[in-house]
């Protein structure tokens, strides 16, 4: 798996919608390798070029974030999403569906 791959896979994700680790992982054909995006994604050198800002745990838990949770919550709060005891409300809708971003 490389970075660039996942980076494409995130720069194509609308304001608004989210993804998870295990999402990308299955989209690029490894599906037991969220963490492997998860590292990828913590050394971002282009955060706001590339919204890792809009990967969250499979549960709808926020999760990490480079910049610290409350950086990441008001990101995706500006982008509408809203949130419930750090979890994402109504995770389904705002969940996008990666194979419809080919």
């Amino acid at each position: 798996m490389k970075a660039s791959d996942v980076y494409g896979i995130l720069r194509r994700i609308p304001e608004g919608k989210i993804t998870t680790y295990g999402d990308i992982a299955k989209a690029l054909g490894c599906p037991g390798a969220s963490r492997a995006v998860g590292r990828i994604l913590n050394k971002n050198p282009r955060p706001f070029v590339v919204p890792c800002h809009r990967v969250v745990m499979s549960n709808g838990d926020i999760g990490g974030y480079a910049f610290g949770k409350t950086m990441k919550k008001e990101l995706l709060t500006k982008e509408g999403l809203r949130f419930s005891d750090g979890m994402v409300e109504n995770f389904a809708r705002c969940r996008v569906d990666l194979a419809s971003l080919s």
